[in-house]
């Protein structure tokens, strides 16, 4: 090439555009979902929990951190080769399997299929799991498939995690509160009433989403006529039932309330596990039981999870096998029956919830639990229990409480899809000590003692003088 050819070659290329530098993004110009308050919930709570770690923390659902070591992620891997090579796989197919791409269903479908056998007396088929990128994944698939259109509607127990709801936010999803009975989930006349009002509007009520066991965010649990009741109104209705159980491993009775699925006859539930709470969260695990048969054009038969694996195959393509694999060795060394390998931890998570509710009653007698317009419910079990508290118990008193009291916790407000909540607040257990719980307890009561007196101070100023509530709220 010639000296002069780069040059050549540099004037044949069109010319660089002209004009303004692309400034910011409009956030009105992206989706809707990234401007809902919903969406910042969780970030909030993240970023405060870091900002004042010396806090008691009361705000994560997170497992206790003692239970884990990091030297049984090797012994869990090596169960799994083992059992791999009592399978007949050489070295090259293991190292296929932990390395590679595998199945968009996953690859111990058959071990968790055991598992739920014996710890839920469940009996389901392999190929009627997925395992996916813990539990979230498994919503998001299962909404995205059932909902086809703009009138197809997702019925949530309220209060509700708020995972479901967003999660219906992203995918422009609808959803229609319906509220907890006295006995905790959904009331069954509630599920009626709310299928239908969504029926004479023109849209299709599509399923109901509950948490039965240990509900976060209120802790409570469903007894059993209430869940057959629940399955009839649903069955009713037309509605599919989505059965999310992150906490029923942490029964005391196991056997006192079957899952939703346990007592399916219809195979109207999808349902909805995860290995967070009984393994570990980082492992991000978790499955979705779809048994459901799914008709498709020229009598084609399928299951359901197999429709809900193509959309896997377009998100994630496929569950980490490593994750799998460790998840499944865990399940080997214990013989597929996690309630027993959980028990330490079930005990542990009992004993710090009966340690906040007798701190709580040590705290507030009942004469000034009356005065204060203060109350709380009583799970049986679980991480969460939820306080009814004289004041707003929304993120700027949550910051107060951290920052002058050295306290956190959840407000409640995001758990209400339709509004509400705003004086109650949420106090999780799982991931304290019984200690930390006392003393917890004790900076709270100052908090909730203190914000209450401002509030009357601030009531009674407001009858004297219009503008005196507007500057006692100032002067928080």
């Amino acid at each position: 090439m010639t000296a002069a050819a780069p040059a050549a070659a540099s004037a044949a290329r069109p010319a660089a555009a002209t004009g303004p530098a692309v400034g910011p993004l409009a956030l009105g110009d992206l989706h809707g979902s990234l401007a809902d308050p919903l969406l910042d919930a969780m970030t909030f709570l993240n970023e405060v929990t870091t900002r004042y770690p010396g806090a008691v923390s009361f705000a994560p659902g997170r497992p206790y951190e003692g239970f884990f070591e990091p030297e049984d992620v090797h012994d869990h891997l090596d169960a799994y080769l083992e059992h791999l090579a009592a399978r007949g796989l050489d070295r090259d197919a293991a190292r296929t399997t932990l390395f590679q791409y595998g199945p968009t269903k996953g690859v111990i479908a058959d071990l968790v299929a055991r598992t739920l056998a014996n710890d839920e007396g469940l009996t389901v088929a392999p190929e009627s799991l997925v395992l996916t990128v813990g539990a979230q994944e498994g919503m998001l698939l299962t909404l995205r498939a059932l909902c086809a259109g703009p009138d197809d509607v997702l019925l949530v127990s309220s209060p509700c995690y708020v995972g479901v709801t967003g999660a219906a936010r992203l995918l422009d999803l609808t959803t229609v509160p319906v509220p907890e009975g006295p006995d905790g989930g959904p009331d069954p006349r509630a599920v009626r009433a709310a299928a239908r009002a969504v029926r004479a509007q023109g849209r299709r009520p599509r399923a109901l989403y509950v948490v039965p066991d240990f509900a976060n965010p209120s802790g409570t649990s469903m007894p059993v006529p209430a869940r057959t009741g629940l399955l009839d109104a649903a069955a009713e209705e037309g509605l599919l039932v989505i059965e999310d159980n992150p906490y029923g491993f942490f029964a005391r009775d196991p056997g006192e309330r079957p899952t939703l699925k346990a007592l399916d006859r219809r195979r109207q539930v999808v349902y909805l596990g995860s290995f967070a709470k009984t393994c570990f969260p980082g492992a991000r695990l978790g499955y979705v039981v779809a048994d459901q048969e799914v008709a498709g054009p020229g009598g084609r038969r399928s299951l359901l999870a197999d429709e809900l694996a193509k959309l896997k195959s377009m998100t994630t393509v496929n569950t980490p096998a490593l994750s799998q694999a460790v998840i499944g060795g865990m399940l080997l060394r214990h013989d597929c029956r996690l309630r027993a390998a959980n028990a330490p931890a079930t005990a542990y998570y009992a004993a710090n919830m009966a340690a906040l509710l007798a701190a709580l009653e040590e705290e507030f007698p009942a004469a000034e639990r009356e005065r204060l317009g203060l109350s709380w419910n009583e799970p049986e079990g679980g991480f969460f229990a939820v306080l009814t508290v004289p004041f707003t118990a929304d993120e700027a008193a949550m910051e107060r409480c951290a920052r002058e009291y050295g306290v956190l916790w959840t407000p409640m407000a995001p758990f209400y899809p339709a509004g509400g909540g705003e004086r109650r607040l949420r106090l999780s257990v799982s991931s304290l000590t019984a200690r930390q719980i006392r003393d917890g307890v004790a900076d709270l009561a100052r908090f909730i003692r203190a914000e209450a007196e401002a509030e009357a101070g601030a009531g009674a100023g407001a009858e004297a003088d219009p503008g005196a509530r507007a500057e006692a709220e100032a002067a928080r």
